[in-house]
């Protein structure tokens, strides 16, 4: 309940939402498609920069969360969830959560010279920024500093640092053009294709969202912040992540939900239609459900975001505990309900339960957002 006075929680799309939806939805219906999803997994090229180059740079999206000043759309969290929606609705491969989120999250968070200079070229699409840190890595959790800097001083200003030490499970390093490294020393900026850097790409689940290990020897980087304001600005782009995750979930759920019914109405046994039979009707109105309420915390936990609402910690870990088991669970359903050619390679229903199940561990498992909820509700937890 909100506190007397407080403005009410509006958690419907507004028109400059729904009108960027629309805009993303037309595009990756026009660019993205199962088939060449796969073809490019097959490929080994899951990356797809000439979507990414629209979507950042066309449509702007890149820079929903970049203020105008520089440079960005001056948007906000909730415009950055409808984009997430739909980009898990299209389990589109490009490195929108970790890009035009995380890393621009963090570099705001930072407010140096380096790091403004660095939003520009995000907002305007000319550069990917990629944290080098684990994906699983989840608000609240301790932050590993693997990467020592061999030579700057922590008390200096504007420096640079010679870098090494190994990060492994780094999202969308592989199409980076920048890293965003933590050290022991602060936060510092490496060009992906400096001398001492190598990114050695590992076997990922969702081959849509690559993962690699990043190796660092001796590597040269500019450092954007001292580590006190480092560890500030990663823990809140975790948890900008964190809540908006939860949108993208909820995309992957409802395409799953659609397609399923969809196909139910079409697919014949005992020359009835099988979304006739009881049973599975009562499948879907329950799953139908849980999409619904996956979609209002999905929506609270963008708008408590937006707002800067003091519960915002508290909203995300309940968007994400609830909302990471929802897209499983439609994603289960969908392969299992579409029988024997959900399980086949040709059909896209894989590709959805791959990016669920990978989504569910990625910036803290349910178990870990359940256990923030105990502890911000003061309860005991197991």
């Amino acid at each position: 309940m909100s506190s007397p006075g407080a403005a009410p929680l509006d958690l419907l799309y507004s028109e400059t939402e729904d009108e960027l939806r629309t805009a993303v939805r037309s595009l990756l219906t026009a660019r993205r498609d199962p088939a060449g999803v796969l073809g490019r997994i097959e490929d080994g090229r899951p990356h797809d920069p000439e979507l990414w180059r629209v979507l950042a740079a066309g449509i702007g999206a890149a820079g929903l969360l970049v203020p105008e000043k520089l440079g960005g759309q001056g948007a906000g969290h909730r415009e950055a969830a409808v984009v997430l929606e739909e980009l898990g609705r299209a389990v589109a491969p490009v490195p929108y959560l970790t890009s035009a989120v995380l890393a621009t999250e963090m570099l705001l968070g930072c407010e140096s010279t380096q790091s403004t200079d660095l939003l520009r070229e995000l907002a305007a699409g000319r550069r990917i920024c990629v944290p080098a840190l684990p994906l699983t890595l989840a608000p609240g959790a301790p932050l590993p500093t693997p990467v020592r800097d061999a030579c700057a001083d922590p008390g200096a200003g504007p420096a640079t640092g010679s870098l090494s030490g190994s990060v492994s499970f780094v999202a969308d390093a592989v199409c980076a053009d920048v890293l965003l490294v933590l050290a022991d020393t602060g936060l510092y900026a490496v060009p992906a294709e400096a001398e001492g850097v190598s990114r050695t790409p590992l076997v990922a689940l969702d081959l849509t969202r690559p993962l690699a290990t990043v190796t660092l020897d001796g590597a040269v980087g500019t450092r954007l912040a001292d580590p006190a304001t480092a560890r500030a600005a990663i823990a809140g782009a975790l948890l900008s992540g964190a809540g908006l995750l939860a949108s993208e979930q909820l995309g992957t759920a409802e395409w799953c939900l659609t397609e399923t019914v969809a196909y139910l109405r079409t697919r014949h046994q005992f020359n009835r239609p099988l979304g006739s039979f009881q049973a599975l009707k009562h499948r879907l109105a329950r799953l139908w459900l849980d999409v619904a309420s996956a979609r209002a915390a999905a929506r609270a936990a963008a708008d408590a975001l937006a707002t800067g609402a003091a519960d915002a910690p508290l909203t995300v870990a309940v968007a994400q505990s609830y909302c990471s088991g929802v897209a499983v669970r439609a994603a289960e359903e969908c392969v299992q309900l579409h029988g024997g050619i959900g399980m086949t390679w040709e059909h896209p229903a894989h590709l959805y339960l791959k990016r669920a199940k990978a989504d569910s561990l990625a910036l803290g498992t349910a178990g870990h957002h359940r256990g923030l909820v105990a502890d911000f509700a003061e309860l005991p937890a197991p």
